[in-house]
């Protein structure tokens, strides 16, 4: 797993605090209460914290751990949780809280790129490009897949637009609001999408063999952010409700296809249904992060523990 990059446009709003700045007279200007955007996105901070830990424990399990321990369900149980955890914060930002996805991307490759000597030395068969890789491409594809159909500025803003907070009370989105349902479609020439579309197929069944959680690891991102812009702005209607209901269908088949323990499978998918739930909207029920995870820490953990396990690992004795 990997320690994503929380992009630029969330830093400021993800604390909830207004700036201290000079209003006229020259007093101060009142805290002003925190966006509808920073709301939404609370639950990332928890999951930060949430996806760093489970992902460790995953690691040392695999890798340190000597097998008379049996410590192999923590593996498959509490280590299962990161990926899907690390996909859906990959997914949500990417569709809502940065203005440049595929520059996110190339940040998480980065990341990747940094790690890949160490993960290399894990005891592992053959080669195997490590989880930021997977990310990486999904969150590209995901992205050329929605501007496939939506134009960029409608797709990225419209959940927001209709949800206002007036004294702490959340506003409806109103039904012609929804990202899925806006009828600007792109001018793509047909001959070029489909172009695009087969390429892309290409490109994942080529590379769903090198990169870990492989070809459904890749589709995962793709897949949420497609179950994340229909749950995002449903309302009471029977048909809409339905309509985001199937949306969600796909993101949670290929979760609990993703592992082979019957075990692996259920937190996978209790998991990925969790994160759904909460962009249907129980993340308004989701508190700030009491102490936010530093920045360079978030950025450097996964390269970073990588190489601690590989020195313990082949360190001399």
């Amino acid at each position: 797993m990997m320690s994503v990059i929380v992009p630029e446009d969330i830093g400021r709003a993800a604390d909830g605090r207004a700036a201290d700045g000079r209003a006229a007279g020259g007093q101060r200007s009142a805290r002003r209460p925190p966006s509808a955007r920073a709301m939404m996105s609370h639950w990332t901070g928890w999951g930060q914290w949430l996806a760093l830990i489970t992902m460790t424990v995953d690691h040392i399990t695999r890798y340190l751990l000597p097998d008379s321990w049996d410590a192999g369900w923590a593996s498959s149980s509490i280590g299962r949780i990161a990926f899907p955890l690390f996909s859906a914060m990959v997914a949500w930002h990417g569709l809502f809280n940065t203005r440049s996805p595929l520059r996110y991307a190339k940040r998480i490759l980065i990341i990747g790129l940094v790690a890949q000597l160490p993960y290399m030395t894990m005891p592992r068969d053959g080669f195997q490009l490590n989880i930021c890789f997977t990310l990486a491409a999904g969150l590209a594809a995901g992205i050329l897949l929605r501007d496939l159909v939506f134009r960029n500025q409608v797709f990225r803003n419209q959940v927001f637009r209709d949800l206002s907070i007036n004294d702490g009370a959340f506003q409806p989105f109103s039904s012609h609001h929804r990202p899925l349902d806006q009828s600007r479609i792109s001018s793509t020439p047909k001959g070029l999408a489909i172009a695009s579309l087969v390429m892309l197929g290409v490109a994942w069944w080529v590379l769903g063999d090198w990169v870990e959680y492989g070809h459904q690891g890749l589709v995962m991102i793709p897949l949420y952010m497609l179950a994340f812009a229909g749950v995002a702005g449903s309302d009471a209607d029977r048909f809409t409700g339905l309509a985001a209901a199937a949306s969600a269908l796909p993101v949670l088949l290929n979760a609990g296809l993703m592992n082979s323990s019957e075990m692996a499978k259920g937190f996978t998918v209790a998991t990925t249904l969790t994160l759904v739930l909460l962009a249907a909207g129980a993340w308004r029920w989701v508190p700030r992060v009491i102490y936010a995870m530093p920045r360079r820490l978030w950025l450097a953990w996964y390269p970073g523990h990588f190489a601690v396990i590989a020195l313990l690992l082949h360190w001399p004795s």
